[in-house]
């Protein structure tokens, strides 16, 4: 593959990147939501976030752009991701959360604990049988590369780029989680989704009370239309004012707080403290959810989070152009990482689900809240009710809030346990 690409780049004025970037979104967006059988058919198979990514792959493969050239992951990955960040927390409701009653929390928080446990499990199990497999060191360490899985499936996409940077992950390593992400998640969602038709005989089984669910439709259906809106020129000012707000605060506290624990506590470093990046990451995160408990939250109403998503598809996209497409058939063990990890997070969720009665329902978007984020929890949940779907995206919310920081914990625990080759 290294001859395919030639050693000057195509394209190398960043403008013209960018533009051939946002034309590759919309037209995968267009493609995404076509009428057309043949498009429905292809991406009933193929995710277009995988597009996202790869398409830009390949630009970079072939020589048409370099992302080794481009500043433009750098600009998204230090504005963008904040912003998105800001916007993708500043609508969660805590009240809301909370009378979805204590079974959805307890599942979701389950699938969350699944995910940390997880991953240091799949690392153990793995590494006694292979340990290059989850070996490395340095920028190539695996574990650094996990961590960024863990991000996107406690969080999202954010939450992923977020621990790329925090853990200084290697685009080689980067671009096979890549691929361990989508396949993995996008298998566990096919298999809730055949679930999710046979979920009242389960229900039925297990002893669980479905009444909570219709309540929960009635209650989710009222709040919809009552917040629903169509954005102005001054809702959509006012969003980005917020959102890059709080991106520039976070700039300005996290460089001085980062040098002061390098100067001062330098051993802080193995926990990443002494990172201006993680502190970046966590104060627009934190400003994002202190926001929520003020007027700010009505913005979601004209589409806030709806404005965060399409900053995140922009870094998506930057991502792509720095990814190897060889790394996804030179190292598949990774794929049996995945896969034990996925299973982990599925035995704890059954195990909880069993032990308080609940509805096969809450399992399922539990789980998608976590790994699949707000692009496919909605789906989960619609495929039981889809007047339901926002409860999806009101727990991919709270997953976008604890994503960071559970990401984080996994990573360290992880790190703790992973073989150095």
């Amino acid at each position: 593959m290294d001859a395919i690409a030639p050693a000057t780049p195509l394209l190398t004025n960043d403008a013209a990147v960018l533009g051939l970037l946002m034309l590759t979104l919309g037209a995968v967006f267009a493609t995404a939501h076509s009428t057309r059988p043949g498009w429905q058919r292809f991406y009933r198979v193929v995710p277009s976030l995988l597009l996202c990514y790869f398409i830009p792959s390949l630009y970079a493969t072939f020589g048409v752009i370099d992302g080794d050239v481009s500043r433009l992951y750098a600009v998204a990955s230090r504005y963008l991701l904040p912003a998105t960040l800001v916007l993708l927390t500043l609508s969660i409701d805590f009240k809301a959360i909370v009378r979805l009653g204590p079974k959805a929390l307890a599942m979701f928080f389950a699938g969350t604990a699944g995910i940390i446990l997880g991953g240091p499990l799949a690392v153990l199990i793995v590494g006694s049988v292979s340990p290059e497999t989850v070996g490395g060191q340095g920028p190539d360490a695996v574990w650094r590369g996990l961590a960024t899985i863990a991000g996107s499936w406690i969080g999202g996409g954010a939450n992923q780029a977020a621990m790329k940077e925090v853990f200084e992950v290697s685009d080689t390593v980067f671009s096979s989680m890549i691929a361990v992400d989508i396949l993995v998640a996008n298998v566990w969602l096919a298999v809730l989704l055949f679930f999710a038709p046979r979920a009242a005989s389960i229900d039925a089984r297990t002893g669980a009370d479905n009444r909570a669910i219709d309540e929960l439709r009635d209650r989710v259906t009222a709040y919809r239309a009552q917040h629903a809106r169509i954005p102005s020129l001054t809702d959509l000012m006012m969003i980005l004012a917020v959102g890059f707000g709080v991106m520039g605060a976070s700039h300005a506290l996290a460089d001085p707080i980062s040098a002061w624990i390098a100067t001062n506590a330098p051993q802080l470093e193995r926990l990443s403290l002494t990172s201006s990046f993680f502190w970046l990451v966590v104060f627009a995160t934190t400003g994002g959810l202190a926001l929520s408990f003020t007027r700010a939250r009505a913005l979601e109403g004209a589409g806030a989070s709806t404005v965060g998503s399409a900053l995140l598809y922009v870094l998506i996209a930057t991502i792509g152009m720095s990814m190897d497409l060889r790394a996804v058939v030179e190292r598949p063990g990774l794929f049996a990482v995945g896969a034990v990890w996925m299973a982990c997070h599925a035995a704890i969720l059954l195990i909880v689900g069993r032990l308080v009665k609940a509805p096969f329902f809450f399992l399922a978007v539990g789980s998608q809240a976590n790994v699949g984020g707000a692009a496919s929890a909605p789906i989960v949940a619609s495929a039981f009710h889809p007047s339901l779907a926002p409860v999806g995206v009101l727990l991919a919310v709270l997953g976008y809030a604890v994503g960071t920081y559970g990401a984080w914990l996994a990573a360290q625990l992880m790190r703790a346990v992973a073989p150095v080759t």
